[in-house]
């Protein structure tokens, strides 16, 4: 096949220069699990640290494993993220298309160049053949059983239509390569498989449309697992078969998790039931908590920011230094990560806490009559999670049969028989209130509590336990009396004098 130069140079002349340019390229097999969205996130960084280019590739040439709807749960994720693109499938670009399995047409030329070099070769052995040598040993490397073929054969099997696939030559001596994280690697080209390129449907693999990709669309930087160190000597030598400038190399340590069952530590898997960025997206962690933790999974800042915890994502890009990434393992901690989302929970604009809150409030509080707003003020200060809401909330649409021992609490000096007491004298304060507003109800209480010669907390404990039937609430005995209305609040204090009877 006589291949058009022109085309190859054309190609190279669509390639931005002068600039960074990252990429973020999942395969739209699954949800967004916490390590895709860390990759994701220090692509982004570093695109941003630089003033450079951030980019979206849907790596789609493993259609067995597709799954539907994947691709919007990508953009929906880096979207809520924050993490916006500027080039991808949906905004294009100088170098699209932006989705692999459009761009089929070239990775076969691309994969004729090398055959033309020397650098790859056709192989036509059968999935038969290929099952029997991995029985034999399954760590086996390919045989290179088609690597004797003569021209001649070659071209005898073409003819005759018989399905090959391309594998790369992997030539003798070591290959030495650059990570900006691990340092110098050298690996011997002993250890590698004459792995294959093009598949026999004309489908690139991942590892060749990727550096395929990368490079036409003038990819500086690659950020990736760990996991993939041992592929990188592959990637190097096709770079260097090409002629093309190596880019710099940022391979990430995995992240851990303490199993739950076994108390081993383990990588995140989905497979296992670790979240993914849905489920914490479901669970009510805000993006912007989950992106400032999943930062800080493996990098930390330098210099003065060091001890620092909480970064806005423009912060995490001015602060981002590669130099910051760790060498091991880091280890999610859900705990950790509420501890992050109520921070950022608390520091929300009241309206704007209010308008996440309501869907959940809605869910515990389904009486019309209530203020959400209201509830969702006395929420704040008190809530790590949005999905808490509902059960914190569900008393306001019906009283729970709560245990009276929840009157007896040491630290307000209260026991059945002084919650009694209090009940009884705040029922009718309470009931005589010429106006039911929150001052109000706080005045009058206090002032009985004077009256009677008590710790406020002794008259307002047993009021709240009669009002929520819970020893927790969001809000005390003043704020609940008023949501729930003169009414409700008289009706509820009575049916607490009646379990203390």
């Amino acid at each position: 096949m006589a291949l058009d130069r022109q085309w190859f140079q054309d190609m190279e002349a669509r390639i931005p220069q002068g600039q960074v340019r990252t990429r973020f390229a999942p395969s739209p097999t699954g949800y967004m699990h916490v390590g895709n969205l860390r990759t994701a996130l220090y692509t982004y960084l570093i695109a941003r640290h630089a003033g450079g280019r951030f980019l979206l590739r849907i790596e789609d040439t493993d259609q067995a494993r597709l799954v539907d709807g994947a691709d919007a749960r990508i953009y929906a994720a880096l979207t809520a993220c924050g993490l916006h693109w500027d080039e991808g499938p949906d905004v294009g670009g100088p170098v699209g298309p932006y989705v692999q399995t459009q761009r089929r047409e070239l990775y076969g030329k691309y994969a004729q160049l090398l055959l033309d070099t020397g650098h790859a070769y056709r192989c036509f052995c059968s999935e038969h053949r290929l099952a029997q040598l991995r029985q034999d040993d399954p760590n086996a490397k390919y045989d290179r059983h088609c690597l004797s073929l003569t021209p001649e054969q070659v071209e005898e099997k073409l003819a005759a239509g018989q399905p090959f696939v391309v594998r790369q030559r992997i030539p003798e001596g070591s290959t030495t390569f650059q990570d900006a994280v691990y340092g110098e690697i050298t690996v011997d080209n002993g250890e590698l498989d004459d792995q294959i390129l093009l598949k026999s449907d004309g489908l690139p693999t991942y590892n060749f449309a990727n550096v395929v990709d990368d490079h036409l669309m003038g990819i500086t930087h690659v950020v990736r697992g760990a996991e993939y160190l041992s592929s990188t000597p592959k990637y190097n030598l096709l770079y260097a078969a090409f002629g093309w400038q190596v880019p710099t190399y940022i391979h990430c340590a995995s992240v851990l998790i303490t199993d739950s069952d076994t108390g081993a530590t383990r990588k995140m898997s989905k497979r296992k039931g670790d979240p993914s960025y849905e489920d914490l997206a479901q669970q009510g962690y805000l993006p912007q908590a989950v992106v400032n933790y999943v930062a800080l999974l493996g990098w930390a800042p330098h210099g003065a920011l060091a001890e620092r915890e909480l970064f806005t994502l423009d912060e995490l890009a001015d602060a981002f230094e590669v130099s910051g990434i760790s060498k091991s393992p880091s280890c999610f901690d859900l705990d950790k990560l509420t501890y992050f989302n109520a921070a950022y929970l608390r520091a929300l604009p009241p309206e704007e806490f209010a308008r996440l809150a309501r869907p959940y409030l809605r869910q515990g509080v389904q009486n019309p009559a209530y203020d959400l707003d209201a509830i969702a003020q006395l929420l704040q200060a008190r809530c790590e999670k949005l999905s808490d809401i509902p059960e914190k909330v569900d008393f306001f649409d019906a009283l729970p049969d709560y245990d009276p021992a929840l009157f007896t609490n040491k630290k307000s000096k209260t026991d059945p028989q002084v919650a009694r007491a209090m009940l009884q004298a705040a029922l009718p304060v309470l009931s005589q209130l010429p106006v039911w507003e929150q001052p109000a109800i706080h005045d009058a209480l206090v002032q009985l509590a004077q009256s009677l010669e008590v710790k406020n907390a002794t008259l307002l404990w047993p009021v709240r336990i009669a009002l929520a039937g819970k020893a927790v609430t969001p809000g005390g005995a003043v704020e609940i009396c008023h949501i729930l209305g003169r009414e409700e609040a008289l009706k509820r204090i009575q049916a607490g004098l009646d379990k203390l009877a």
